[in-house]
């Protein structure tokens, strides 16, 4: 068993006993598994005065008991652990001279968990706002002692989706093709007012109430495994809720930047994530960046503070293991520190060689998004194990492309120019592409509300390298014209929610433009079942001319052309410039109309139409 950096934690409620009181302490992790990589671990208690206890371990065989760190906080108490390799699952026991004993659970780990696969190129992920959803159980939308109950007719208030919705929408996603699920964060943020979106969590070991349970996202994770698709975690490093227990208790003295103070602003981020590349940056512009707070509701995490540190790796580990993860999405990635960043994604990967983490990194230059990719070799040395990327440079170029006329240096240009630079990455085929997401509009809006548009977008998104990644609601061209708000940006989904006169399960009220779509995204999504060319493929493109982008991608001699035509009327389209990969082979198959074509001649390419012709 190789040895790395020490790292673990959880969150759950013991009760303990001594002969004259009890006390409820929370363990985080409360449970751990023998068997890992990793041979440290550290739990982190929380009682009043728990650093005041003297803790023993009663013998356990394989497992040492290193003593405990504690803070200047008294209320907060670290067991530090060694789990060797002859470990058995089994019990913990501990016990405080004045009485005071608990037991900490280790469980057998699954075999095959250190082989897990991540999401590949081979997938399509589908992003979820869970609230926005369906709402699958009613009963939970408002619960009481929580902050924010059900307001569905506020456009930021919480509607009601869960967990439980998106399980009894299991059968209409595999139908649809896709074979990832990203949620939108589910775990607890209990805060006054829009808490919906997941992203300011006030317990990073329990689902929201609202949502479901940890129970609950296990079944998910299984269920949708039945279905051929796995379950990619919303991860939060940078920041949490302020009305997390940490605000009015900080574990230590350090937990937050800036000395856990906003000051109305001064402390806010600039957001400015070029500094952290930048060879010519200062130190206090590099700290505004990393250190500053979003907004007041969240608060901004040291994840130089060891502890911190050590807390986060675990939890990431702990909910792959927990819940079977097929991987994780890092929310806000450049704002957290670097170094700390270099050694989560080493911890994880460690332990699950061949696992998959995306990392946001919301910029339209490659340049800086390429910097965090594992296997650049960066200028100043930085070493990142962070497998992915997302694309933002291809989804602007792809907006602009089919939104400006054609000239030398406008519309498809832009697609073209963006993927020229794929020379920065060290691995192209693990880069995340989308047409929009939660945060942004809708691709359906951006492009004028325009069908034909919108299919030649999801065509060359579903076809093109990476991992494509589709907004839900995309495939029935939801709409937030003309407004970019967020609670508008994530409405709900049609049939989700009672009163809906559409309904995507259904299909009754759907227009024909949304059956249209939804068609349309089937077929792409099945053939890129179908054909490993259109996913694994080598991808060769030219330079796009008259109005035509074209590309191919040829994977184990299987070949499939891709033209695109964004011209408002038909055209005859000559392929001779693509010799190089027909080499004279003139037959093939559109895999649209499954009809043959000649490409001897020239094809029949109509107004903004998208050809996929493999070649026999």
């Amino acid at each position: 068993m190789k040895k790395t950096q020490s790292f673990l934690a959880l969150t759950t409620a013991f009760t303990l006993f001594n002969s004259t009181a009890s006390f409820a302490i929370t363990a985080s992790p409360e449970n751990w598994w023998v068997g890992m990589q990793n041979d440290s671990l550290q739990v982190m208690l929380y009682d009043n005065n728990i650093a005041n206890k003297t803790w023993q371990m009663k013998p356990y065989k394989g497992v040492e008991f290193k003593g405990v760190t504690t803070t200047n906080n008294p209320n907060y108490a670290f067991l530090d652990l060694t789990i060797s390799d002859n470990a058995k699952a089994g019990t913990l026991t501990f016990k405080a001279k004045d009485g005071t004993e608990f037991t900490y659970p280790l469980n057998a780990r699954d075999k095959q968990s250190a082989n897990r696969h991540g999401f590949t190129n081979r997938d399509t992920l589908y992003l979820i706002n869970p609230d926005r959803f369906v709402n699958g159980d009613p009963n939970n939308d408002t619960v009481a002692g929580m902050k924010e109950a059900a307001n569905p007719s506020f456009k930021g208030g919480r509607h009601g989706g869960d967990i439980q919705g998106v399980i009894n929408s299991l059968d209409y996603l595999e139908d649809l093709g896709v074979t990832q699920l990203w949620l939108t964060p589910v775990l607890e943020n209990d805060m006054p007012n829009y808490s919906y979106h997941g992203y300011a969590i006030t317990d990073f070991y329990k689902v929201d109430p609202r949502m479901g349970s940890n129970a609950l996202y296990k079944t998910l994770s299984a269920e949708a495994k039945e279905h051929g698709i796995g379950l990619v975690m919303d991860m939060v490093l940078n920041h949490f809720g302020s009305s997390h227990q940490w605000m009015s208790d900080m574990p230590t003295a350090d937990w937050v930047n800036f000395d856990g103070k906003f000051e109305n602003g001064k402390n806010a981020t600039s957001h400015a994530r070029q500094t952290i590349q930048d060879p010519h940056a200062s130190q206090y512009d590099k700290r505004q960046f990393n250190d500053g707070w979003f907004v007041e509701s969240m608060p901004d995490l040291n994840q130089r503070q060891p502890l911190l540190s050590t807390y986060l790796i675990q939890n990431a580990i702990w909910w792959i293991e927990y819940a079977n993860l097929s991987g994780i999405r890092v929310d806000t990635y450049s704002y957290s520190d670097k170094a700390f960043l270099a050694d989560w994604t080493k911890a994880i990967m460690t332990e699950y060689p061949n696992f998959n983490i995306v990392g946001e990194e919301w910029t339209t230059n490659p340049a800086i998004a390429s910097y965090w990719q594992r296997g650049k070799v960066n200028q100043d040395g930085y070493t990142s194990d962070l497998p992915s990327v997302m694309d933002f440079s291809l989804q602007e170029a792809l907006i602009q492309a089919l939104n400006e006329e054609e000239s030398w240096n406008t519309g498809w240009v832009k697609v073209y120019q963006s993927l020229a630079n794929d020379f920065l990455y060290a691995d192209t085929d693990n880069i995340l592409v989308f047409a929009d997401n939660h945060d942004m509009s809708r691709v359906y809006t951006e492009l004028g509300q325009d069908l034909a548009k919108t299919k030649l977008a999801m065509t060359l998104l579903l076809t093109t390298r990476g991992i494509p990644q589709i907004y839900y609601g995309t495939e029935l061209l939801l709409d937030n014209t003309p407004s970019n708000d967020h609670g508008d940006i994530r409405i709900d989904f049609p049939g989700g929610f009672k009163g809906q006169k559409a309904n995507a399960f259904t299909g009754e009220g759907l227009s024909a433009d949304q059956q249209e779509m939804l068609a349309s995204m089937k077929k792409l999504l099945k053939l890129r079942q179908e054909k490993p060319a259109l996913s694994e493929g080598r991808l060769m493109h030219f330079s796009p001319k008259q109005g035509v982008y074209s590309y191919v991608r040829e994977h184990n001699g299987q070949t499939v052309l891709v033209v695109l035509n964004k011209n408002q009327q038909a055209i005859d389209w000559d392929l001779s410039y693509m010799q190089e990969v027909l080499k004279g082979n003139n037959k093939g198959r559109d895999l649209i109309s499954e009809k043959r074509v000649d490409l001897a001649s020239p094809i029949r390419l109509k107004a903004m139409q998208a050809r996929l012709i493999e070649l026999e």
